[in-house]
Formats: C-alpha cells, structure tokens, sequence
C-alpha cells in the first residue's frame, strides 16, 4: 500500500491551477498536473490501513491502494489495467468528480488525504500519452442487439460493458453530438471535449453505433426499438429543470443554467451562433448576472459568466453557509457538509447565503432587478426542514440575466418516458432497483440519473457498469461483467 511511512514523510500536495487572471481569458482546461516523480511521492502516501475505506467513498469501490502501489513503483500498466477495472472512464471522473474517496480517506482524520484524484487522473492520462488505452473488441458475438437510449456517462459505460460482452449495441442521442452532460452539461474549462471523442472512437472500434440527433419517443417510437433489438436501457438522465416559480418569471433575461451551458459548449466546437443558439443567444457580456443556486451547476455559470465578460456576478444560495471545517468524528468517512470554494468562485463572485428570491421586476418585458429575502430553516409540522422568510430582510438585486441552476426534478416525462409506459418511484425517476435494472415495462433497463435522479457522473458511471452486467444477464442467462 506505497511506502509504509510515506504519509509520515512526504506531506500531500496536489494539482494547482493556472492563475484566475490569465485562465478566465479562455475555456480550456487550467489544471496542472503533477510531474512524475512528485506524483509517484504522493502515492506513495497510501497507508495500510487495514479498512480502505476510500472504497467505501467511491461509488465505484475503486481498487484506490492497489493503483496508488503500482503507481510509487512505476507499474504504470498495472495501475492502469487496475484503475480501467472498475471505471471506463477514469479521465472523466479524474477532473470533475468531488472526490468522496479523498474524504473517507484515513488520512483525512488529520486532514491530509492521500491525493487519488490526482493519482487517478495520472494514471489514465499517461495512458493515453504511451498509446496503451486500446479497443477491446469482443472475442466471440452473441447474436443479441441492445438499443440504449442516452449518451452520458452512464448511456456510455453500459455500452461500452456490453459491447466488450459480445453483444451488438447502438447508442441512440437525440443532439447532434455524443456526450450528454458530458458534452454540453460541464463547461470545457473542467473538461475539455477531445478527451470525449478519443473514447468514442476506440468504443467504435469494439463494436458501438452511433446514432445522434434521433430523439426516441419522438423521431423514433420505443416501440420499433422493441421491435428490432433484444433490450432497450433507458440512460436519459435527470433533464427536467427545477424552475423558479415566482412573480415575473416570465421576463426576458430569465433562463435555465443548461441552456446558457450548452449554446457556450457549442460556440467551443466551433457551431455558429445560429446553431449553438437557435432559439437566441445568451450571453453575459456586460450583464450583471445572478446565478440561483449553488451547486456544480451553478458554479458552472459563474465561470462561463466571467469567461464572457460579465460586468458582476452574484450567485444566491438558499441553504445556510456550510462551517469551514466539519466535525471528522461525526462525519468520517461519510462525505461531510464544509464550505467548498469552487474555482469559477475563486474567479470573481459574490456568494449570498441562505436567501431567496420572490420577485423579478422588468422594463419593457426585461428583467432588471431581482427582489430577494433572508431565510432561515426550520422545522415544519412534518419534521422536515425548510426555509421560512426573514421578516424585514428582504434587498434587492440589480440584473440583466438571470440563470436558475436549481437542480433536476427528474427525466423529462414526454416522449420516451410515456412511451415505454414505464411506472415512476415517488420522487418522478423511471422505477427500477438497483439489483436487475428493470423497469416494469419487459425488455427495458433504466440507469442512472433517469433512475436514481440527478447525481454525479460518478454515479453515472457505476450505475451504467451494473445496468449492462443485469442485462447481460437477462440476455445470456450468466454474466462474467463486473459490478
């Protein structure tokens, strides 16, 4: 488990970021990676630990000290042989996921967690780099086709397992590229697109079809998929936003955080405005923007904002301000609630905490100041907490954009959804358990976000991997998948 006293030795050290001054001038990525030997040092920081409960964060159960031993030593192929073994796409997860291992970590105790997301990242990025990520086309077809609806990190971590099972696999995506979130959802900054592409080209080469820009449930009936493939998974994601139901909502100037993410992604791949904004452009130049909400996506917007050349940016968040510091004998190895500072709000933004907004007011149908108030949660008559106003709190902001970034409410329910004629759970996701993926509709799967609600792309990644080991055993009686 690296160097038995290495965590006593080496102290951590991680990933730094280009200065916010220089990186807010462009969308690529802004993250510098460790050099060879300081990473091999911070793997070697691995304890013996007994309990790795850094396998209990990772909703992959990451094998984190194997590959953190492979790594001090040098055993690059077999970091990367151990890293691919749980996670398709670790280069994925390496730059955008939170790192709930790093927080189960022991080490974390004292506050100083092995770096693994860093580690992680390595591993498959010199993969790359060395020519060693290759296709790994199945030896023996089963005859069987499996339609999956859904380009996302879960849509494509089920195809890929199921391809490399022997089955035929066509991925349908109602945009014009593939991707999902992945693609349109997480600005390039974090994770920048060709690192995408590169995996779709060797999933082609194990056996995967494309097919963009069909939306099954409207171009195409769940009903022909039935028809002409042995399965169908539904990998559609949470896509329904929460919106803001207050006075003048209505006003121009008022949008949904994806929509503002996606028309900038487009710009990025080089679509004209036309087609990266065909409903009309978006843009923060100039604006005062305020951000509700947040969350990932929220700071999403904040960075976009800056990138655009925003005039302010004010992001309003409803919960409380979380303690700088948690309580690690109440909270360890559970992920802990502790203020997190995102690097777009590191860039230039004003946080407000625990308030609201209840009122948008305009110009000639713009929006121009948003109303908001102080609030406070307590608990109501069901024992549930929730936010009450702060009488006499109420201030205004100044505005001339406003982007909600409040979450999911869950998969978009028309088309698809209805079509499969699939019951729902009572929080609106598509009803299957996490043992066999079914739905209550035969031959169809549902996995991730579109099953478990909006998530991280993590759990995106492991719910794809079991969905394809229960349909692989649907289909073929046994299956030799990993979950």
């Amino acid at each position: 488990m690296g160097k038995p006293t290495g965590f006593l030795e080496i102290e951590r050290g991680d990933r730094s970021y280009e200065k916010p001054a220089e990186r807010i001038k462009h969308f690529h990525e802004f993250l510098k990676p460790l050099e060879a030997g300081a990473l091999q040092a911070q793997a070697s920081r691995c304890m013996d630990c007994g309990i790795p409960f850094c396998h209990k964060g990772c909703p992959i159960n990451n094998l984190i000290p194997d590959w953190n031993d492979a790594t001090y030593r040098g055993n690059w192929d077999v970091a990367l042989i151990r890293l691919h073994s749980t996670n398709n796409f670790p280069e994925f997860t390496g730059r955008v996921c939170p790192a709930p291992c790093e927080a189960a970590c022991t080490l974390n105790l004292q506050d100083t967690p092995v770096t693994i997301k860093a580690v992680e990242c390595a591993i498959v990025d010199k993969g790359w780099e060395d020519g060693r990520i290759v296709p790994q086309v199945a030896e023996v077809k089963t005859g069987k086709r499996v339609a999956v609806v859904g380009s996302g990190p879960s849509g494509l971590s089920c195809a890929q397992q199921l391809a490399r099972a022997g089955h035929s696999v066509t991925v349908f995506e109602k945009n014009d590229r593939v991707g999902g979130l992945l693609r349109y959802g997480i600005p390039d900054y974090k994770l920048e697109k060709y690192r995408i592409d590169r995996r779709l080209l060797q999933m082609q080469e194990e056996g995967v079809e494309f097919r963009t820009g069909i939306e099954v449930g409207v171009a195409l009936p769940v009903s022909a998929l039935l028809e002409n493939y042995h399965a169908v998974v539904m990998a559609g994601g949470a896509e329904s936003p929460r919106d803001l139901a207050i006075p003048g909502r209505e006003l121009s100037g008022i949008h949904f955080a994806m929509d503002f993410l996606t028309q900038q992604n487009k710009r990025n791949a080089g679509d004209e405005e036309t087609a990266a904004a065909p409903k009309g452009t978006i843009g923060a130049k100039g604006k005062k923007v305020v951000v509700i909400g947040g969350g990932d996506t929220g700071s999403d917007c904040v960075g976009t904002s800056i990138r655009q050349g925003a005039a302010s940016v004010t992001q309003v968040e409803i919960m409380p301000k979380p303690p700088e510091k948690e309580d690690k004998l109440t909270t360890w190895p559970d992920w802990p609630v502790k203020l997190r500072i995102s690097s777009s709000q590191e860039e230039g933004c004003t946080t407000l905490w625990a308030a609201s907004a209840i009122r948008a007011k305009g110009d000639g149908g713009k929006i121009k100041t948003l109303e908001c108030v102080e609030v406070e949660w307590q608990k109501d008559k069901n024992g549930r907490m929730s936010p009450a106003p702060v009488k006499g709190s109420e201030f205004v902001l100044e505005c001339d954009l406003v982007l909600l970034a409040m979450g999911f409410t869950g998969p978009r329910k028309a088309g698809l959804v209805e079509q499969a004629g699939v019951d729902l759970d009572g929080r609106g996701n598509v009803k299957a358990d996490d043992a066999d993926y079914k739905t209550t509709t035969p031959r169809i799967f549902a996995c991730g976000d579109m099953r478990r609600g909006q998530s991280l792309v993590v759990w995106a990644i492991r719910e794809g991997r079991q969905c394809a080991c229960a349909v692989d055993e649907f289909l073929m009686g046994t299956s030799l998948l990993p979950r």
